[in-house]
């Protein structure tokens, strides 16, 4: 894998955190089969000395965000706990810039929502993003769209990724609307 034309490429590794892992208060089916996957691409992103970034939900223990204040979803990644943390298999590096999203009221399914993420990565040359996590459906969907909106090229990498499906084929939609927003899928 080589540089793109003109610009920088990163890792994007969305919200592997142990809540959306098995055992986890909002757990994905296999979520955890997306770690071995990221840490061979994490190696070679920082081996190649280029950014990888890795976002989780950080909630307040409170927020509209779950379904005990009105929201959707179980209470799940609350800021400081266990359930919070990244999964202890997934590959930790000092040299990984660490986007915390969702810690106020908002859903924040996007790793770029209410972060400075987009700013990151073009201040560091980026213009390519390679991205992969959970939930395919949700999170990762909602990176992928945001990152192109956002005028980046955009990878995403499916044996890298895994979907809640709270309706029955939300991952092949989800895949087929990045297809059609322009990521690549490979």
């Amino acid at each position: 894998m080589s540089e793109g034309r003109g610009g920088r490429r990163a890792l994007i590794v969305v919200d592997v955190q142990n809540d959306f892992c098995p055992g986890g208060s909002l757990a994905v089916e296999r979520g955890d089969e997306v770690v071995a996957p990221l840490n061979r691409l994490i190696e070679e992103f920082l081996e190649r000395g280029e950014p990888v970034f890795k976002s989780r939900d950080w909630h307040p223990a409170r927020t509209k965000h779950f379904a005990d204040y009105g929201g959707t979803w179980p209470v799940h990644c609350v800021q400081n706990t266990r359930g919070a943390e990244f999964h202890p298999e997934l590959l930790d590096d000092q040299r990984i810039q660490i986007i915390s999203k969702g810690t106020g009221d908002e859903d924040s399914y996007s790793a770029f929502d209410g972060t400075k993420l987009a700013d990151l990565l073009r201040a560091e040359g980026v213009t390519e993003l390679f991205v992969g996590g959970l939930a395919t459906d949700y999170c990762v969907k909602n990176t992928v769209l945001d990152a192109l909106r956002a005028g980046f090229k955009v990878r995403a990498l499916t044996d890298a990724m895994r979907a809640v499906n709270l309706r029955p084929g939300d991952d092949a939609r989800a895949v087929e609307e990045m297809r059609r927003a322009g990521a690549e899928i490979i």
